[in-house]
């Protein structure tokens, strides 16, 4: 599905990516991880072609990123961004109709079919009852779920997400994660998120793609590419792994706070 090879991209002067190659498919669950600032968004946003290959090439279903109008490629590749900001306020209904854009010709309006694609996500994300709602009304799971949803309504093969958990309370975090999971296992959609939730990346991915300032460290399964020394070299801190007997992949423990004096 997608093969990025040798990919070195950056913002102004400088080069963030250096020289990253993995792949990507169909069915996969891939969570992004590392420190800040190493070049987790980057990617993404090459990913899609935000950001110019200074070097290296990626493939999208087999066809180089630079030959794919954008338009096309918006029906493969769907992408939720960390933050959102509308210039107007829109209704849950109206942002979800957005998702469509791709597939619409010039000067066409909504059609039967549009609306009923939309209708159909709107049920099966529990958001028929918020259609009427203004976006900024919403909570911020809500407007997960409603980002969630445009990204369905694009009726992509992919589905990637910067940070979509960063601001969400746990029950959110955990909701957000299954649903994610569910359109990976259901819909057989491939999902790639950037996360800083280590166990709950673990508990659902089907692989871990591990970056440190700029280059790739791992790139496998949990059980493969989870280990303390590896947290060690990516996080600079003595982490503790234990396997989820309910999810039997391996979890931190977070160390105890030594809070005397």
């Amino acid at each position: 599905m997608i093969e990025i090879k040798d990919v070195i991209s950056g913002y102004d002067q400088s080069d963030v990516l250096k020289g990253v190659s993995l792949s990507i498919s169909n069915n996969d669950f891939a969570v992004i991880m590392g420190p800040n600032g190493a070049g987790k968004s980057t990617l993404l946003y090459t990913i899609i072609g935000y950001l110019p290959l200074r070097s290296g090439s990626i493939l999208i279903k087999g066809i180089p990123l630079v030959k794919w109008h954008k338009k096309e490629l918006a029906k493969i590749i769907a992408l939720i961004p960390q933050e959102t900001v509308m210039p107007f306020d829109y209704t849950v209904e109206e942002m979800v109709l957005m998702g469509r854009y791709p597939w619409l010709e010039l000067m066409q309006n909504w059609s039967k079919q549009d609306m009923e694609i939309v209708s159909g996500i709107l049920i099966k994300l529990d958001l028929d009852k918020l259609s009427q709602r203004y976006y900024s009304q919403l909570s911020g799971g809500e407007k997960q779920r409603v980002l969630l949803a445009r990204a369905l309504a694009q009726q992509t093969e992919v589905i990637l997400l910067d940070e979509s958990l960063s601001q969400l309370d746990i029950n959110h975090q955990v909701e957000f994660m299954q649903l994610l999971s569910d359109i990976n296992r259901k819909d057989g959609k491939c999902i790639i998120l950037i996360s800083h939730h280590i166990n709950l990346a673990a508990n659902v991915s089907s692989h871990l793609i591990f970056l440190k300032e700029g280059r790739l460290v791992a790139n496998g399964s949990p059980e493969q590419v989870l280990t303390e020394s590896r947290l060690k070299e990516l996080y600079n801190v003595d982490l503790t792994l234990q396997i989820n007997p309910l999810s039997n992949r391996p979890n931190l423990i977070f160390p105890g706070i030594n809070t005397s004096n």
